[in-house]
C-alpha cells in the first residue's frame, strides 16, 4: 500500500500538479491511440509542453504584474483582511484544517485522486451518466481540494469514519469537476467553432449561467442580435482601441495608474516594487502596459498547444472515453473571441468587487475581503469572453460586473461562517462564492440528505441538458460539423 500511495504522490506533485506535463501526458497517450509515427508523438508532446509553458509565463506575469496594487492597498492603508485568491486559500486551509478540525492536509491529495477517479468513471459511462468532459487542471483541482475538503468536514461533522469522509468528498468533487466541466461545453464549442475542448477551472457554473443571461441579452428588438465588440466601428480617434494591444495599455493606464497614483512613489520604493532612482512616471507606464505584454504571451502560448491537445485527444476519446473532451484552463479561450473582452471584463469585474468591498466596510462587515488577481482577472474576463459572444458589449460589461460583486459577498459570506477568514484566505472564485456556499449550506442543514440531494441535483444537470437536445448533445463533441448541419436543419 505504501508503495502505491507513493507511486501517487510522485505522479501528483511531478505531474498532475503541473498542468504542462498533464495536458503534455494526455496528447502523447492521445498520439499513441491513434498509432502516430513516434516522431509526431514526440513533436505533439514538445510543442504541447512548451505551449502551455508560454501560457504559464502569460498567466504569471499577468499575477505578478498586479502585485504592487494588491500589497500596497493592504499595507498602505492599514487593512487586515481575507484575500479571495486561490492560492491564499489553498494556504488558508493548510494552516487551519489540523487546528480546526485535528485533520492532516496531506488527505487532500488521497481525496484529489479519488475525485480524479470518478470523474473518469462518469465521462467513461457517459451512455448513462450523459457526461462528456474530463477535468485535466491539475494545479486548479490542487486548490479546490483544498477548499472543498475544508468545507466539507465543516458540513458534515457526523462523519466521523475517515474513509467515509474521503468517499463522500470524492462523490461530491469528482461529480463537481464532470458536471461543471461538462456544462461549459456547448458555450465553449460555439465560441471556438468546434475546437474540441472545454474549460475545467473555477468559474464552470459561472460561465454556463452568464452564456445563457447573454443570449437573452442579446436579442434585440425584431429579431436583431446585440453587436459584439469586434463589430463595433469606432469613430475618429477612438479606433485606436479596436487594437488589442493598444487597447489594453489604456485602459489599464487609467485604471491601474490610479491606483499606483494613489499609493504613491514613496510606498513603492519602501516595498521595494520600484527604485529611488527610477522615473515614477515610467514606472506606471511599465508596469500597466506589461499587462498588453503579457496577454500577447498567453495567446501565443494558447495557440501553440490547442491544436496538439485537441487532435491528439481524438485517441483517447476513441479508445478510452467515448465521445468526451478534455477541460482545460480559462485562460485558452482568450485566443478565440475579441481580444478587447478580456480588459472590459476584467475592469467591469474589479469595479463590481471593490464597490462590493466598499459596501462591506461601510455595513461594518464582521470579514473585511481584499480583492485577489486571479479571480477578479480570470473569472470576469473568461465571462467577458463568453458574454460578448453571445451577447454583444452590454453583456460583456455588466455580466463580469454583477460576478465581481458575487465574488466579494458570497466569500465573504462563507469565508467567515466556516471559519477560513480567519486564516487569511478563501478560493473566492465564482464557483467557489456562490454554488460551493449553496451547498456547503444544503449539507450543513440537511445532514445526510443534503448530501443525497447535492450528488442527485448534479447528477441531474447533465440529464436535464441530455433531454433538451438529444439528437445532437454527443454530436456536439464527436462532430461538430455534422453539429452545425444539424443545427442548421433543425
Amino acid at each position: 500500500m505504501d508503495i502505491l500511495l507513493n507511486i501517487w504522490t510522485y505522479f501528483a506533485t511531478n505531474i498532475l500538479q503541473k498542468p504542462e506535463f498533464m495536458i503534455g501526458l494526455i496528447v502523447i497517450i492521445g498520439y499513441i491511440l491513434l498509432k502516430k509515427p513516434w516522431y509526431d508523438v514526440l513533436a505533439g508532446g514538445i510543442k504541447t509542453v512548451v505551449g502551455y509553458m508560454i501560457l504559464a509565463v502569460g498567466s504569471g506575469g499577468l499575477v505578478s504584474n498586479f502585485r504592487p496594487v494588491l500589497v500596497g492597498l493592504k499595507d498602505r492603508f492599514n487593512l487586515d483582511a481575507m484575500v479571495i485568491d486561490p492560492y491564499f486559500g489553498q494556504n488558508a486551509v493548510t494552516a487551519g484544517v489540523e487546528e480546526v478540525f485535528g485533520k492532516a492536509f496531506s488527505q487532500v491529495m488521497i481525496l484529489l485522486l479519488i475525485a480524479f477517479i470518478v470523474n473518469i468513471l462518469l465521462v467513461r459511462f457517459s451512455k448513462f451518466t450523459k457526461l462528456r468532459a474530463l477535468f485535466t487542471t491539475g494545479h486548479v483541482q490542487v486548490q479546490q481540494s483544498s477548499t472543498a475538503y475544508w468545507l466539507i468536514l465543516f458540513a458534515c461533522p457526523f462523519l466521523t469514519n475517515n474513509t467515509a469522509i474521503l468517499i463522500v468528498m470524492a462523490l461530491i468533487l469528482g461529480c463537481y469537476w464532470a458536471v461543471g466541466s461538462n456544462l461549459t461545453i456547448k458555450p465553449t464549442q460555439e465560441l471556438t467553432d468546434g475546437a474540441g475542448f472545454c474549460l475545467a477551472h473555477q468559474q464552470m457554473f459561472a460561465i454556463a449561467f452568464f452564456s445563457w443571461i447573454a443570449e437573452k441579452m442579446g436579442k434585440g428588438k425584431e429579431g436583431k442580435k446585440a453587436k459584439k465588440i469586434e463589430d463595433l466601428e469606432l469613430p475618429g480617434f477612438m479606433s485606436i482601441f479596436n487594437e488589442n494591444m493598444v487597447c489594453t495599455s489604456l485602459l489599464m493606464l487609467i485604471f491601474f495608474g490610479a491606483i499606483l497614483v494613489i499609493l504613491g512613489k514613496d510606498y513603492l520604493v519602501s516595498a521595494e516594487f520600484m527604485s529611488e532612482s527610477e522615473s515614477f512616471v515610467f514606472y506606471i507606464i511599465k508596469v500597466c502596459m506589461n499587462f498588453a505584454v503579457y496577454l500577447a504571451i498567453l495567446q501565443l502560448g494558447v495557440r501553440t498547444f490547442v491544436t496538439e491537445l485537441t487532435a491528439s485527444f481524438q485517441g483517447i476519446a476513441n479508445k478510452l472515453l467515448p465521445g468526451s473532451i478534455p477541460g482545460v484552463d480559462c485562460a485558452v479561450s482568450y485566443g478565440f473571441g475579441s481580444p478587447n473582452a478580456v480588459p472590459i471584463g476584467f475592469l467591469s469585474g474589479a469595479v463590481g468587487q471593490f464597490l462590493a468591498i466598499g459596501i462591506l466596510i461601510l455595513a461594518k462587515s464582521p470579514v473585511l475581503v481584499i480583492a485577489g488577481f486571479v479571480p477578479v482577472f480570470f473569472d470576469n474576463a473568461t465571462i467577458a469572453v463568453y458574454a460578448n459572444n453571445k451577447g454583444g458589449l452590454k453583456a460583456a460589461i455588466i455580466l463580469p460586473f454583477i460576478s465581481g460583486l458575487c465574488q466579494v459577498f458570497g466569500s465573504a459570506f462563507i469565508a467567515y461562517w466556516v471559519g477560513m477568514a480567519s486564516y487569511g484566505g478563501y478560493l473566492g472564485m465564482w464557483d467557489w462564492a456562490v454554488v460551493w456556499p449553496a451547498m456547503t449550506v444544503v449539507m450543513k442543514y440537511l445532514g445526510y440528505i443534503g448530501i443525497a440531494i447535492v450528488v442527485v441535483a448534479l447528477l441531474a444537470i447533465p440529464q436535464i441538458q441530455y433531454r433538451k437536445e438529444k439528437e445532437g448533445y454527443f454530436l456536439m463533441t464527436e462532430d461538430y460539423e455534422a453539429y452545425k448541419q444539424y443545427k442548421g436543419k433543425k
